[in-house]
């Protein structure tokens, strides 16, 4: 080789080594987000998302990639958007907005880890072994919002103390359509109250079901946390107006809308608890050894708006808990 040869053939070396340096460098882990809601009602919860990321070292755009995928309120566009996010491949799915987009990531893998904000019980639901232990490639946070049913029973009761009739409504696709009936049956047969259970899927079948509660002069009504029923907010608000059904719900983006009252969660706080978890598992912890967390804090919200525009008068020791009035 002669030496004008050997020294374009160093110099050549010695310069794509930076390339490659830069290369790797640039390589950042993918954070895969796959939800059933859209990115106008996700607004919230991912910015507390990506602020809980970066309070953890991770910054969208700069060592940090997120790739979005909205079903839209769709259920049935979550198993393509699952492979999507898969096939990408992501180092790790955050799910959003129930359980359905939960058991959807975890059918699509077994290996990459998935971090769920749900209110069903994971365990039930077939995502963890335990809460402590989940096992395999799943964990997140969970609310529980079964177990709050019987607490918006009570505040519906509290504020309608000769009522006799509650309506329980639900999503007829809800995997915990099951469980929730029973929960609301114990909750209304605690109270000495004759329960009503009602499903809907779609709008029509929600006009239906308010126009059936008002002929059988239902007292009260309350609507499980479902990701259908947040995507149709405001004709959920606006028909228990119409109809003057005192209504209580598991969100308080439904106040905020125009709703009577919402006990709930703070879905803020939870999403930015999940972004602890997917922080910790990009460092490298296994989802198996992080067990299942669950919120502290519960929020009482009432519209007072919407009490005077119904005719209802809150007793004061319900407004003394509530934790927000709006006026």
């Amino acid at each position: 080789m002669r030496r004008r040869d050997f020294i374009n053939l160093i110099g050549g070396t010695a310069a794509a080594w930076p390339l490659a340096a830069q290369a790797q460098h640039a390589a950042v882990p993918v954070i895969g987000v796959l939800s059933i809601l859209s990115p106008d009602d996700s607004h919230p919860l991912m910015t507390a998302f990506r602020q809980g990321l970066r309070e953890s070292g991770y910054i969208d755009g700069q060592n940090v990639a997120i790739e979005y995928r909205w079903a839209e309120g769709r259920p049935e566009r979550l198993p393509a958007l699952a492979a999507d996010l898969v096939n990408r491949p992501v180092d790790v799915i955050l799910t959003s907005g129930g359980t359905v987009a939960a058991i959807v990531a975890k059918s699509a893998t077994r290996t990459i880890p998935i971090v769920f904000s749900i209110g069903a019980d994971p365990v039930k639901a077939g995502l963890v072994a335990s809460l402590n232990r989940p096992g395999g490639n799943v964990t997140g946070v969970s609310f529980l919002s079964i177990t709050l049913t019987g607490k918006r029973f009570e505040l519906l009761h509290e504020i309608l103390p000769r009522s006799d009739s509650i309506a329980f409504l639900d999503n007829s696709a809800n995997p915990n359509i099951k469980s929730n009936a029973e929960e609301a049956e114990t909750a209304a047969r605690s109270l000495g109250l004759s329960l009503n259970v009602v499903t809907a899927n779609n709008e029509q079948e929600i006009d239906a079901v308010f126009a059936a509660l008002a002929q059988q002069r239902i007292n009260a009504l309350v609507v499980t946390a479902d990701p259908l029923f947040f995507a149709r907010k405001g004709q959920l608000v606006a028909l228990a107006a119409r109809h003057s059904i005192p209504t209580i719900y598991g969100l308080r983006e439904y106040t905020t809308a125009g709703g009577l009252m919402s006990y709930a969660p703070n879905y803020v706080d939870v999403h930015h608890q999940c972004a602890d978890y997917v922080a910790r598992i990009l460092k490298g912890a296994k989802p198996a050894d992080l067990p299942v967390e669950q919120p502290s804090r519960f929020r009482l919200t009432i519209n007072l708006n919407v009490a005077r525009l119904i005719g209802l008068s809150i007793p004061l020791s319900v407004l003394a808990s509530a934790d927000e009035v709006l006026e």
